[in-house]
């Protein structure tokens, strides 16, 4: 398995890796057990070039026949892919996700610039500093935040940073510009942000301070990750403003409203329940 070349999302082909598999598994909950029983019932679908959505999907079906939680945990970045077509799930999102590590934060706030006006898609403040936080949401993976991306936000960034006092004086209203996809950054988006001190958080980067991360440390799931919800009742969930699964924690009344049917509910309970906690 190791010899078997793999086609990449972005196309790019690589040499398969059985322990990055391990460990995307491991991070899911599985254990030793487990995973060499994915690995097991993984190899015969295998074939040369094959592509790695091809690999996740295998491994994700095979999982979930096997531990439904395991395998919602498994579906994270699929599942975060499916916060669309709108950015504001995903802006609440990585509210949320914020909230757990102490910030204060705001959505979707207008606010005027020394030259326009701006939304901000979040606000976050903490040890009495603010933060100009744009989200760039992508629902393909491969995709990458190019260069411009940080550029255009440095720009925005600059415009909101203070605001007038008085006629010679200006206070400032956001100590950094931050840049949060749910995807990766090219080399050159990381060189240009670091240079100009912008703070980037992508799928995994910073090491240990990505959006994978984040979610694994504190257990905040989109809803999208759920396995016992189909897709358009994910969707009309999305659309009643829901994301997290902590937020159907005991709510009947939410999934009811989505087209779940009774005698489903405590399936889905259930999973929330394992996935997210009391």
């Amino acid at each position: 398995m190791e010899q078997l070349i793999i086609t990449k999302a972005s196309g790019e082909k690589a040499k398969f890796s059985i322990a990055k598999l391990q460990l995307s598994l491991r991070r899911s909950g599985a254990d030793e057990v487990m995973i060499r029983e994915v690995l097991r019932l993984l190899e015969p679908y295998l074939y040369e070039g094959i592509s790695t959505k091809q690999i996740y999907k295998h491994a994700f079906d095979i999982l979930k026949r096997m531990s439904k939680t395991t395998a919602a945990r498994y579906s994270l970045k699929h599942g975060i892919m499916q916060l669309g077509p709108t950015g504001f799930p995903f802006e609440k999102f990585i509210a949320e996700l914020l909230k757990v590590q102490g910030y204060a934060t705001q959505i979707g706030v207008f606010m005027d610039g020394r030259c326009i006006r701006h939304e901000i898609d979040v606000i976050a403040a903490k040890d009495g500093k603010r933060y100009m936080i744009e989200c760039k949401y992508h629902n393909l993976s491969g995709v990458k935040s190019d260069v411009k991306i940080p550029m255009y936000i440095l720009s925005r960034f600059k415009d909101v940073e203070k605001v007038r006092v008085s006629e010679h004086e200006y206070e400032v209203r956001f100590h950094q510009g931050w840049v949060v996809t749910n995807t990766r950054f090219t080399d050159d988006a990381i060189r240009f942000a670091t240079c100009m001190n912008l703070h980037l958080i992508g799928w995994d980067y910073p090491d240990k301070g990505g959006i994978k991360d984040l979610v694994n440390s504190s257990d905040l799931y989109p809803l999208t990750c759920l396995t016992t919800l189909s897709q358009s009742e994910k969707q009309k969930l999305l659309d009643m403003k829901y994301v997290l699964c902590k937020e159907l924690l005991h709510n009947t009344t939410a999934l009811l409203k989505a087209g779940v049917k009774e005698n489903h509910i405590t399936s889905v309970l259930t999973e929330v329940q394992g996935l997210c906690g009391s």
